[in-house]
């Protein structure tokens, strides 16, 4: 008896049922070559790098055009120094991610004395705009991103929603050293999801050029950590500048050992 033919589209469909078994997704792609673009789908949705992990996707995939970035939907890179080496080598590699809507970049460098000379900050030029259909974006800082250049990022993505500035363990590496501009849109990102920021310079740094923003911000959910005695006045305005869209707010107060936490819900408005 001959092998009966099945319609593409639930061929599709077996294969979507097995997104999220690995195993399968594989033994797919050498049943039949017609399911390898459906499979990578799937396979490639979620790509994490670290710098092992990067050199191994270059050997696997030495031409960026035909590689499966294609299909990614998050990109997780711990390594954004090796990544941006990478990108300059292979003229624009990282463009090839086009379609990632879930960006986290970890600097996770660290030093005995905890800074690093301006020449070794990272650059995170070629991440700019990378995907013009990220709609969150996650940056955890150790000591080499200057915190100017997240914020470069926030505008060179139309459609960014959620944002997520963290610091990690390390000191926080505050200058500038390239002055790089941000890339600029007709218009600004819609800033409608979520806005995270437990970075000890994070509201000073980072809160005025988000209230500067042309067109405003419409964040719904608002998470702010204040350290600092200027941090009251810079979360009011932020929440005051939300104050329409605001679902959700957690402001976590720390001074002199002491944490006050608070929580504010409502559908329609937010009271104080």
């Amino acid at each position: 008896m001959p092998n009966p033919h099945l319609p593409a589209e639930l061929l599709d469909h077996i294969v979507d049922f097995l997104h999220d078994t690995e195993d399968a997704l594989r033994s797919c792609c050498l049943a039949s070559k017609s399911w390898i673009p459906r499979v990578r789908m799937h396979l490639f949705a979620d790509i994490r790098f670290n710098a092992t992990w990067l050199e191994s996707w270059k050997a696997i995939f030495p031409d960026p055009s035909t590689s499966p970035a294609y299909y990614a939907k998050t990109l997780f890179i711990n390594c954004p120094q090796v990544v941006a080496a990478a990108d300059a080598e292979a003229g624009g590699w990282i463009r090839g991610f086009s379609r990632v809507m879930h960006l986290e970049v970890v600097d996770d460098q660290k030093t005995q004395q905890g800074t690093f000379p301006s020449e070794s900050a990272i650059s995170l030029l070629p991440f700019y705009g990378f995907s013009p259909v990220v709609k969150s974006l996650r940056v955890t800082i150790g000591i080499r991103i200057p915190p100017s250049q997240i914020f470069n990022l926030v505008p060179s993505f139309p459609i960014l929603e959620d944002l997520t500035v963290i610091t990690g363990q390390y000191q926080v590496l505050t200058n500038d050293p390239d002055g790089l501009p941000a890339t600029v849109h007709h218009s600004a990102p819609p800033m409608t999801g979520s806005l995270t920021l437990l970075h000890r310079e994070g509201l000073k740094l980072l809160a005025p050029r988000l209230l500067a923003l042309p067109g405003g911000i419409r964040f719904q959910k608002l998470t702010l950590k204040l350290l600092r005695k200027e941090d009251p006045s810079l979360a009011t305005a932020l929440v005051e500048a939300c104050s329409h869209t605001l679902k959700y707010l957690d402001i976590s107060c720390e001074h002199l050992g002491m944490s006050i936490r608070y929580r504010i819900y409502a559908n329609d408005s937010l009271f104080f």
